[in-house]
């Protein structure tokens, strides 16, 4: 079977399992959504919603992280993980913003790139889910999924994400991306895979290794 034939098969499927998705952090413009989603490097969307809950009322705008106290920071983001790389990031990241965006978070990857704590998955996902442009998010779900289902042998991030672009039509990008993550929690676990009642078994590689 073709990539690109499996590709659409595995999204059609999908689309019926998974009609409405989106992105599960929580944020109201811009900047929180750049800012949660550099908390959640190696942390659970969930605690990320926990933290950013007080997080976004403290610090209010992008002045105000800014000149964050960076030990108070910290504290203030420590049930993240790598709380003290995170915290300076965030300053210099908004610190950028104001010196050379005006206070905006950018709208192109290059731009985004230069930002303190921003990689491509990150800057994918502010593309995608707030400026609704094509946009290919890799984060573990991705990486898992993608190699089990056949779509890429890739385990590099980058090279991944330019495996996915190629099958993937833009418009469906970023769903696509949002679908993974659910169908990986949901289904399909790193350690322990619900192979049993997984929809997409006919398309999976892993499947027809492990079990026929």
């Amino acid at each position: 079977m073709k990539k690109v034939d499996r590709a659409y098969g595995i999204m059609n499927i999908l689309d019926t399992i998974y009609p409405d998705v989106h992105c599960t952090l929580n944020y109201s413009n811009p900047l929180q959504m750049l800012i949660a989603t550099q908390l959640s490097a190696q942390c659970t969307d969930a605690r990320v919603n926990i933290v950013t809950k007080d997080l976004f009322q403290k610090y209010s705008d992008v002045y105000a992280f800014a000149n964050a106290d960076i030990k108070e920071l910290e504290q203030d983001i420590r049930s993240t993980g790598f709380y003290k790389n995170k915290a300076k990031n965030i300053i210099a990241c908004c610190q950028r913003l104001i010196d050379t965006y005006d206070g905006n978070v950018p709208d192109t990857m290059e731009d985004l790139l230069t930002l303190a704590g921003t990689g491509r998955k990150t800057a994918n996902l502010v593309l995608g889910d707030i400026f609704h442009k094509p946009a290919v998010v890799v984060d573990t779900h991705c990486i898992r999924l993608s190699n089990r289902l056949g779509l890429t042998s890739n385990t590099d991030p980058v090279k991944i994400e330019f495996d996915l672009k190629k099958l993937i039509p833009p418009q469906k990008q970023l769903k696509l991306c949002h679908q993974l993550v659910n169908h990986g929690r949901l289904r399909c676990n790193a350690r322990k895979p619900d192979c049993s009642n997984c929809e997409l078994t006919e398309y999976c590689k892993y499947y027809q290794k492990s079990f026929k």
